[in-house]
C-alpha cells in the first residue's frame, strides 16, 4: 500500500487550531454542562477533554495507572477503550480549572514539538490507528478525532456546528481517504459500480469512488458525476457523526438517489471508526 505523505505546515496548523477551537467551545460552558453527560456512553463532556489530553500525553510517552478494572465497563470494548478509561479516571477528581491547565500545558507541548518536525519526519513510518503508514498520516488522523470531539462537545450542549474550514478540511480528507473501505469491502458495493458522495456545509465537497476490482477514490467519472450509480447527499458534520457511530447520526438525513439499495448499504456501512 502506498504511504501517506502529507506536508507538515498545513496538517500542523490545522490541529493547532483545531485544539484552540476545543478549548474555545469548553471554556464557553457553564459549570453544569462540563459536568453533564455527554453523547458518549459513560462519558461527561469533562470527560472528553480528559480524553483528549489523554491521547496527547500518550504521544509524549506520558503514562497514568488507573485505580479500578476498567475493562468491565459497558462501553469499553478493546485495549484503545482501556487506555482512554486510564486517562479520565486520572481526571476525574481534578477541577475543572486543572483540568483545562492540564490540556493547555500539553496542547504547548504538542505544538512545540510538532513545529520542530521535519518533512522528513512527517514522512517517516509510523504504526497509526489506521494501521502502518506515515507520522503525518497519524497527525491528520489527530485532526480527524480531535474535530469529531468538537462535534460531541457541540452535540452535547448547545447542538451549534463547526464553523473553521481549515480543520474541517483536513478531518474530510481523513474520512475520504476511508471511504473507500466503505464503499467496497464493508457495504459490498458490486463492481463497476460509480458513487459520489456530495458534502455539503463546512467543508463543502464531492469525493468519487470507483468499484473496480477494489475501490478506489477517484477524481472524476469518465461520463460526468450525472453517471453516478448512486449519490449519497449529505452534510459533511452528519458524515462525521455516522461514520464515528455517534448517538446523534441520523442516516435518515442522507438523500439517496439512483440505487437504493447500494445507497442504503453503504449508509448503513460508513460506522467504521474504532
Amino acid at each position: 500500500m502506498a504511504k501517506t505523505l502529507l506536508p507538515v505546515e498545513p496538517i500542523v496548523d490545522a490541529l493547532v487550531a483545531q485544539w484552540q477551537t476545543l478549548d474555545d467551545v469548553v471554556s464557553a460552558l457553564g459549570d453544569d454542562q462540563w459536568s453533564a453527560d455527554s453523547i458518549l456512553p459513560g462519558w461527561s463532556v469533562a470527560d472528553i477533554v480528559a480524553h483528549v489530553i489523554g491521547t496527547e500525553s500518550i504521544l509524549e510517552g506520558r503514562d497514568v495507572t488507573s485505580t479500578r478494572d476498567v475493562s468491565a465497563l459497558d462501553h469499553v470494548r478493546n485495549p484503545i477503550g482501556e487506555l482512554n478509561e486510564r486517562w479520565l479516571d486520572h481526571y476525574r477528581e481534578s477541577s475543572r480549572a486543572d483540568v483545562m491547565a492540564a490540556l493547555r500545558e500539553i496542547v504547548g507541548v504538542r505544538t512545540d514539538h510538532l513545529r520542530a518536525t521535519s518533512q522528513e519526519q512527517f514522512d517517516a513510518d509510523a504504526l497509526t490507528p489506521a494501521g502502518q503508514d506515515t507520522y503525518g498520516r497519524f497527525m491528520r488522523i489527530r485532526v480527524f478525532d480531535c474535530w469529531m470531539h468538537e462535534i460531541d462537545l457541540r452535540d452535547s450542549t448547545d447542538g451549534s456546528t463547526p464553523s473553521d474550514e481549515g480543520p474541517a478540511a483536513v478531518a474530510l480528507d481523513e474520512i475520504a481517504a476511508s471511504l473507500p473501505f466503505v464503499v467496497g469491502k464493508r457495504a459490498k458495493t458490486p463492481k463497476g459500480s460509480a458513487v459520489l458522495f456530495v458534502l455539503e456545509g463546512v467543508g463543502a465537497r464531492r469525493i468519487r469512488i470507483y468499484v473496480d476490482d477494489r475501490a478506489a477514490k477517484v477524481d472524476q467519472f469518465p461520463d460526468g458525476d450525472a453517471s453516478a450509480d448512486v449519490t449519497l447527499t449529505l452534510d459533511s458534520v452528519d458524515l462525521a457523526r455516522l461514520a464515528g457511530g455517534r448517538t446523534s447520526a441520523d442516516p435518515s438525513r442522507v438523500a439517496i438517489t439512483g440505487d437504493h439499495e447500494i445507497g442504503r448499504a453503504i449508509v448503513g456501512a460508513l460506522n467504521y471508526v474504532i
